[in-house]
């Protein structure tokens, strides 16, 4: 299945309780996501060493349409409480994101409502 092609149903079944009203559990399988050929894979190297400028933020909710554009690529992500980090999303739903967090040493599955995203930057 591709991950940019996928039904409410299976992706309430991807997103889980991590995303507020969506039934079902977030993928237990480690490194990967079920549903795309041979499960999605974390990106093999770190991100880049810089935290790039963040750009003018947003009182509005995040656009699924715009960070779809950087689905597969880096992307720092600045979140409404303060925190920023390193992204690689591989799924864009109407109000979430679903990809792999950088958390300093290495990539862990997380998922993201995009109205807690401020702002966000690719490359």
């Amino acid at each position: 299945m591709d991950v940019s092609y996928i039904d409410s149903y299976s992706y309430s079944r991807l997103l889980g309780p991590q995303f507020p009203g969506l039934p079902g559990g977030f993928p237990g399988s480690p490194g990967g996501f079920p549903g795309s050929p041979g499960g999605q894979q974390a990106p093999t190297s770190p991100p880049p060493a810089f935290i790039p400028q963040q750009q003018t933020a947003t009182p509005f909710a995040v656009d699924p349409g715009a960070i779809s554009l950087c689905l597969f690529r880096n992307t720092y992500i600045w979140l409404r409480n303060g925190a920023s980090f390193w992204y690689f999303p591989i799924f864009v739903g109407p109000r979430s994101v679903a990809g792999f967090r950088w958390n300093g040493r290495f990539w862990t599955i997380f998922g993201i409502d995009t109205r807690q995203i401020v702002s966000f930057t690719c490359f």
